[in-house]
C-alpha cells in the first residue's frame, strides 16, 4: 500500500484498517523470518533438498581393500593435531554401513547426497594403477542412492589428498595439475554414467589456508610462499577439473564449492573497514573471481602478487572456467578489525565471544542467520548462473535421553537460517538447493569428534545411528 492509498483509507475513516493491515504484513514478514511458518513449497518445486558428508570424516576402512594412506591418516597419526587425540580410522564406518545410512536419509525425506571420494582409495599412490575395491565401492554406494530414488552429488577433492602426492610436494608442486586430471578422469570415466551433478574442489581456502598458512590441517605448514603457490594450483585444478567433467560426462552439471562468510568491520573507522575488506577478499573472493576472467584480488592483497612467481603462459586463460553452478557454504560471519598480524592468517577476525552476547555453537562461532542472505547477496553480483548453498549446519551440545536427541537449537538454527534464504530467493537470486552439513555426526578435522553436526547421532563406539530431533523436523518439513 503506498502513501496516497493510505491518505485515502484515512479520509475515508479508514485508519484502523491501515494500520491493521501493515501490523498483519510486518507479523507474517517476522513469523516467516523466524521459520515458524516456512514450508518446503515456498522454495519452488524445482529446488533440490540434501545432505553433505565427505569421505575422509565419515567411511573408515582407511587401510583396507587397497586403499592408500591419505595426507589425513598421516597427519591425525600424530595424536597432538587433533584437540581430542582422535583421528578417522573408523569414523561412522560408512564404509560398511551406507545402505543404513542411506536409508536414514531416505527416512528424512532428502533428494539429493553429496559425498566425496577418496582419492586414494582410487589411485593409492595418487597416479598410476586404480584400485578397482575402491571404485567398486563407490559404484555400489551410488547404486544404491539411485534405488532409493536419491540423486548422487559428487566432489572430487574434500581435502584428503594421497600422501604420495605429498611426499612430492602435494598442492605446491605444479605437477598437481596433472596428477589432478587423471584422478577425474579416472572417477569420470567410471562413475559418469551415474553421476551427473558433479563439484570439482571443496573449499579451497579452507585446505590451502588450514594448510599452508594457519598450519592446523595437513600438511601442517606456516609457509606464505607454499600458500601462494598452492592457492595458484587449486585454482588451476578447479578450472582443469571441470574442463576434464565436461570432456567425459555429456550433460554433466558441474560446479564448485567455497567457504565464505559475511564480513562486517568492528566499526566505521577506515582502519577496520581496510581490515575488513582484506579479509573478504582473503575469505571470499580469493578463488572465485579467477574462475570468472576477474584476476586474483591483488589491489586488495598486495602481498598477493608474488604468485606471478608461479603462472606460465596462458594461465590467465586456464582460471577459468563456466561452471553451471557455483556452491556456497556458511557457517558464520566475521567481524574485522585492524592488527599488525596479517590477514592470511586471519590475525584480524575478533573472536565470536567479543561481539554478540548472544549463545555461540560448539564451536565458538556466532549464530548468524542474516549472514547467508547477505553472502547470496554480495555473490549474486558476480554473473554467476545459479547457487546451490552445499553446506550448512551448527553444532550444539547433544544429549541422548531415552533413546531420542532433543537439539531444539539445531531445529532452530535450519528454520532461522532457512528463511533467510528464502528471503534471497524471493528477492530474484538464483538459489536452487540446499545441502545441510551434515548427514551424521563424524570426524570434524582437527576438531576430532566432540563436535556434533549431524542430523543422526552416532555413537563412534557401537555405531548405533539415532534420527535427531532436528532430522525429524526435516522429514515434516520434506514430506
Amino acid at each position: 500500500m503506498n502513501r496516497r492509498d493510505a491518505v485515502k483509507l484515512m479520509g475515508a475513516g479508514g485508519l484502523g484498517l491501515y494500520l491493521a493491515s501493515r501490523l498483519s504484513s510486518a507479523k507474517a514478514l517476522n513469523s516467516i523470518l523466524s521459520g515458524n511458518d516456512l514450508t518446503k513449497e515456498m522454495f519452488g518445486k524445482d529446488f533440490k533438498w540434501g545432505t553433505a558428508t565427505a569421505a575422509y570424516q565419515i567411511e573408515g576402512a582407511y587401510n583396507i581393500d587397497g586403499k592408500g594412506e591419505s595426507i589425513w591418516d598421516r597427519f591425525t597419526a600424530n595424536p597432538k593435531h587433533v584437540k581430542t587425540r582422535e583421528n578417522g580410522n573408523v569414523a561412522c564406518d560408512f564404509y560398511h554401513l551406507y545402505k543404513t545410512d542411506l536409508r536414514l536419509m531416505k527416512e528424512m525425506n532428502f533428494g539429493c547426497f553429496r559425498f566425496s571420494t577418496a582419492w586414494a582409495r582410487i589411485l593409492p599412490e595418487g597416479i598410476g594403477k586404480v584400485n578397482q575395491n575402491g571404485l567398486d565401492f563407490y559404484h555400489h554406494m551410488i547404486d544404491f542412492c539411485l534405488e532409493l530414488g536419491i540423486e548422487p552429488w559428487l566432489t572430487l577433492y574434500h581435502w584428503d589428498l594421497p600422501q604420495a602426492l605429498q611426499d612430492k610436494g602435494g598442492w605446491v608442486n605444479r605437477d598437481v595439475i596433472s596428477w589432478f586430471n587423471e584422478y577425474t578422469d579416472v572417477v569420470t570415466c567410471s562413475l559418469g554414467g551415474k553421476v551427473k551433478n558433479w563439484m570439482v574442489l571443496n573449499e579451497p581456502v579452507s585446505f590451502i589456508g588450514g594448510g599452508y598458512l594457519g598450519g592446523i590441517h595437513p600438511p601442517g605448514h606456516i609457509n606464505l610462499k607454499e600458500g601462494i603457490a598452492a592457492s595458484h594450483h587449486a585454482v588451476l585444478c578447479q578450472a582443469e577439473g571441470a574442463r576434464v567433467i565436461r570432456a567425459n560426462v555429456p550433460g554433466a552439471n558441474i560446479g564448485t564449492t567455497f567457504s565464505c562468510a559475511h564480513i562486517d568491520p568492528k566499526n566505521t573507522r577506515h582502519m577496520h573497514e581496510k581490515a575488513a575488506a582484506k579479509l573478504d577478499a582473503l575469505s571470499n573472493r580469493l578463488f572465485i573471481e579467477p574462475a570468472l576472467g576477474m584476476g586474483y584480488p591483488t589491489d586488495v592483497l598486495p602481498f598477493f602478487k608474488k604468485v606471478e612467481k608461479y603462472m606460465k603462459d596462458g594461465d590467465e586463460q586456464k582460471m577459468k572456467f563456466d561452471f553451471d553452478f557455483i556452491g556456497l557454504q556458511n557457517y558464520t560471519r566475521f567481524v574485522a578489525r585492524f592488527a599488525l598480524i596479517p590477514p592470511v592468517i586471519w590475525g584480524n577476525i575478533v573472536p565470536a565471544k567479543k561481539v554478540t552476547k548472544e549463545v555461540l555453537n560448539e564451536m565458538g562461532w556466532e549464530i548468524y542467520p542474516k549472514g547467508i542472505y547477505e553472502i547470496l547477496k554480495q555473490f549474486s553480483k558476480y554473473p554467476i548462473k545459479t547457487f546451490i548453498l552445499t553446506e550448512n549446519g551448527v553444532a550444539v551440545k547433544d544429549k541422548v535421553e531415552d533413546g531420542k536427541v532433543h537439539d531444539a537449537r539445531r531445529t532452530q538454527f535450519f528454520k532461522d537460517y532457512l528463511a533467510y534464504v528464502l528471503k534471497a530467493k524471493n528477492e530474484g537470486i538464483n538459489v536452487n538447493g540446499y545441502f545441510v552439513w551434515s548427514l551424521m555426526d563424524n570426524f570434524e578435522w582437527a576438531e576430532g569428534y566432540r563436535p556434533k553436526l549431524g542430523l543422526v547421532a552416532v555413537d563412534f563406539k557401537t555405531q548405533q545411528r539415532i534420527i535427531k530431533d532436528s532430522g525429524l523436523w526435516f522429514k515434516e518439513f520434506l514430506k
